[in-house]
């Protein structure tokens, strides 16, 4: 969505950019249905989620790192009174062993039809 890189190494720290629940190589937001004409027909939240960790899990994992060494995460949320209890719920499945620092904040639009983005810091061997 921008001339940016998904992840940057900066000495034993990787940077990954803002990642959204969008599966790779297409156009498709899980868990978002819309009609011909873009409107939405069926939302579900805890579907991006899971969608956007998984995309964290594989740029970490391509970029030599994985998700136990995550130490900082930032969230984004387009609706934080309706979705962060849903968040923190799974959140707290995927981070049981490993618990970074988390930042969690509420936007009023996030790139295209997304509800949530992360953007995390780990470290590299």
């Amino acid at each position: 969505m921008g001339l940016y890189p998904m992840t940057r190494r900066a000495g034993n720290l990787l940077f990954v950019s803002g990642m959204g629940p969008r599966e790779p190589g297409t156009d498709q937001i899980p868990g978002l249905v819309t009609d011909k004409h873009g409107n939405y027909l069926s939302f579900d939240f805890e579907a991006q989620v899971r969608s956007v960790f998984r995309n964290v899990r594989v740029a970490l994992e391509e970029a030599g790192s994985s998700w136990e060494n995550i130490v900082d995460v930032t969230v984004f949320l387009v609706n934080m009174r309706r979705d962060f209890d849903t968040f923190n719920r799974l959140y707290a499945e995927y981070f049981k062993d490993n618990q970074p620092c988390r930042t969690t904040v509420e936007v009023a639009a996030l790139p295209s039809a997304i509800a949530i983005e992360l953007k995390v810091i780990a470290t590299v061997s």
